[in-house]
């Protein structure tokens, strides 16, 4: 149905297939957010609004009298500022004149086909077979000619709405920027509900935490210059009884790889307000006469199917709306071999071809270089920034190395830092104004390094021509992009001082310049994030890369919880996942079980496995392949939380089509004369027969979902199980 305009109520309702979102212009052309969830047909919700006297609530000047009028209590769309309302804010301006204002009423409203656009920011897009409406909302500040233009896409099919904001200056003075959220939505009652975020650290990133509203602020945010390994943009607010497979959730998620900020604030009547958008800490943005300020892009969606219902929605969308990369469908993604846990930086050229060697008999197909090739490199005190290869190393140059790996019918990917620099490099001494470092102060190391100043455009400019001169040398198929540190010592020289409040955003913008000149003009090569592992891990991120490296943790009984929380809202297409060395009591293919819960490669050095060892590598390689299709492109389904209690950690892969499925089972708690453990698994044909392990014996989808599949007792800890079910031709009458 897409968007609707009643005009008679000032009502403006947004359809997907399965969902309604209401705003309505009301008292004194405020905007007001009247509904979001499931879909409603022909209804004004205004209904639900009740007004009256709140006492010592204030009342806007043109009310008059009209006491029963507070903004303190009226859900909005997109807040005022300093206008009575006192709860968390959408926006925060300083005018010309040092005042803290906006006082935004609806002037405007277009709605068109097809997706709104950002010029600054990476957004979702809309297919040919999508069917696509946007709408934007124009709020204006009558005395300072500040205009707030809301933006909305509704993706009917996907039941999901993106939302952004616009900032435009139509004054004739300067303003300045402290805070701007890109989605507000009030609840007229949250006392009920849940807030989920994906808290972590260094190595257990995206962990999950559960909480009640209670009447505070409850934060989620970043201020690390990168979205961070400690925080994830992306919350979840549900009803309190909300489990994977029942209640209402509704999922926000951000188009932005910097400082962010998102607020859940349970008020004095129980309305709950959720914001979110770039966080406001050191951020301070002047828009000038006539210029836009653009916010990211938010991804909003709303399901009554529970946890899994809204992790598949998600799911589903940025497999097939986030990152264009021909390697999202079109080209089924090579296992890799990764240098660095086999070799550090100590290798040769000689080195990597005998490890290329060893890890064909392991069915891989791509050899990945890692950290220490180029300038003089040897260990992390030097070199970042000196994007040249270092011929002490490889000594038949990058050209001949990359022909000899392709001669073994091997593919060839290399590793990139380019946001970073050593002091001990060439860049650094030609150019130390570069680097963020505050005049006059040391700057503060992380891992040995300096950050770059990507707000310069010269800066930009060299990252592109000396990557690309790299990419652009060889048959390069794959390139991992790494940023080891957060930012700090905030500072610019490309900058005056009254505008160093604008600088984490515009390294933002820069690294999307950046990634643009680079990723965006070689579409045949492989592109795999990282951060330190997982610490820039959002949807921005993801609409350039087609996977992310989840955690540098390979440990795989860590994994199960990394791979568990990560999937809430990213696909498992996306979960760079390695067998490595990590977990040296765990069996190679328990290693292997939980590797397929991602993209499935190997960190560990290939010459020093067994021939027996390389064998089940093989093995597990062919049947990554054989399960391609269904671990990336069915629903997931989570069928144990590894956060609780248990004897074991369970996932499932289903075809859209219920034909096919792969069930993951790995022991992790045995206990002395335990009961038998049964897995329910998910997702299947009730009506349909299956085979399990391509076995004669028939079940039907119907017993295997609520009797389960009994799991072998006498095992070894950590074993791990793989059910790879199947419809069969045979129905289920007569059982």
């Amino acid at each position: 149905m897409g968007i609707i305009v009643n005009e008679k109520c000032r009502t403006i309702t947004l359809h997907t297939k399965n969902t309604s979102y209401q705003m309505k212009i009301g008292n004194l052309d405020y905007l007001f957010h009247l509904y979001y969830g499931p879909t409603i047909y022909d209804a004004d919700m205004s209904y639900q609004i009740k007004q009256y006297d709140r006492g010592f609530s204030g009342n806007p000047y043109e009310s008059r009298n009209a006491r029963t009028f507070s903004l303190d209590a009226q859900p909005q769309e997109f807040t005022t500022q300093q206008q009575g309302d006192f709860r968390t804010t959408s926006i925060e301006v300083i005018n010309s004149d040092g005042s803290y204002s906006f006082n935004g009423k609806a002037v405007d409203y277009r709605v068109t086909k097809g997706k709104y656009r950002l010029d600054t920011m990476p957004t979702v897009f809309a297919s040919k077979e999508d069917h696509v409406e946007s709408l934007e909302v124009t709020l204006a500040d009558a005395v300072s000619g500040v205009q707030v233009i809301l933006m909305y896409a509704v993706f009917e099919e996907a039941d999901i709405i993106t939302r952004a904001v616009k900032v435009k200056n139509a004054g004739e003075e300067r303003i300045h920027l402290n805070k701007l959220m890109s989605v507000c939505v009030d609840f007229l009652n949250g006392s009920g509900m849940d807030l989920i975020s994906l808290p972590g650290r260094y190595g257990q990133e995206r962990q999950v935490e559960r909480q009640p509203m209670t009447h505070h602020i409850h934060t989620i945010g970043s201020v690390r210059g990168s979205s961070s390994h400690q925080q994830n943009p992306f919350a979840i607010l549900c009803d309190r009884e909300a489990t994977e497979d029942y209640g209402k959730c509704y999922g926000f998620s951000l188009m932005y790889s910097g400082n962010f900020l998102a607020e859940a604030e349970l008020d004095q009547y129980d309305q709950l307000r959720f914001v979110m958008g770039i966080n406001p800490k050191q951020f301070v943005y002047e828009v000038g006469p006539g210029e836009v300020f653009e916010g990211p892009e938010v991804v909003m969606a709303f399901t009554t199917k529970g946890l899994t219902g809204l992790s598949h929605l998600y799911h589903d969308f940025y497999r097939s709306n986030l990152c264009q990369s021909k390697f999202v469908r079109e080209v089924q993604r090579p296992v890799l071999i990764n240098s660095w846990e086999a070799a550090f930086m100590d290798f040769d050229d000689v080195k990597l071809v005998n490890i290329a060697k060893a890890a064909r008999n392991m069915g891989v197909d791509l050899l990945v270089m890692d950290d220490g090739w180029f300038g003089k490199r040897d260990d992390d005190n030097s070199s970042l920034g000196d994007w040249f290869v270092n011929e002490d190393k490889i000594k038949c140059g990058l050209h001949n190395l990359v022909e000899q790996i392709n001669d073994l019918g091997m593919k060839f990917g290399i590793w990139f830092e380019p946001e970073m620099v050593s002091e001990d490099s060439r860049l650094y001494r030609t150019h130390p104004e570069w680097t963020m470092q505050i005049p006059g102060r040391h700057a503060v190391r992380s891992r040995n390094q300096m950050a770059l100043d990507m707000s310069r455009r010269e800066v930009q400019d060299y990252l592109i021509e000396r990557v690309n001169a790299i990419l652009d040398d060889a048959n390069i198929y794959y390139m991992k992009w790494d940023i080891n540190r957060s930012l700090a010592d905030i500072w610019s020289n490309a900058q005056p001082a009254d505008r160093q409040g604008e600088v984490y955003h515009r390294y933002v913008l820069g690294l999307y310049r950046v990634m643009d000149g680079i990723i965006k003009t070689h579409p045949d090569i492989l592109f795999e994030g990282c951060s330190g592992g997982g610490g820039r891990y959002d949807p921005a991120m993801l609409s350039y890369y087609p996977q992310y490296w989840v955690s540098d943790n390979n440990h795989p009984i860590d994994r199960l919880k990394l791979h568990y929380g990560t999937s809430f809202v990213y696909p498992v297409s996306t979960m760079g996942a390695h067998i490595s060395d990590s977990g040296r009591f765990i069996p190679l293919r328990t290693k292997a079980v939980v590797a397929m819960g991602g993209t499935f490669g190997y960190e560990l050095d290939a010459t020093h496995l067994s021939e027996e060892e390389q064998a089940i590598c093989r093995e597990q390689s062919d049947l990554f392949r054989k399960y391609y299709h269904i671990i990336f492109e069915g629903d997931y389904y989570r069928l144990s939380n590894p956060f609780t209690v248990g004897n074991m950690t369970a996932w499932q892969h289903v075809l859209k089509d219920k034909s096919e499925s792969l069930l993951s089972v790995v022991v992790t708690n045995l206990t002395c004369n335990g009961p038998q453990e049964y897995v329910k698994a998910k997702g299947l044909d009730p009506m349909a027969m299956y085979t399990i392990n391509d076995e004669e014996e028939l079940y039907s989808g119907s017993a295997l979902m609520n009797a389960g599949i009994p799991i072998e007792r006498e095992v070894p800890e950590y074993t791990a199980f793989q059910f790879h079910i199947k419809k069969s031709e045979q129905n289920t009458e007569g059982v």
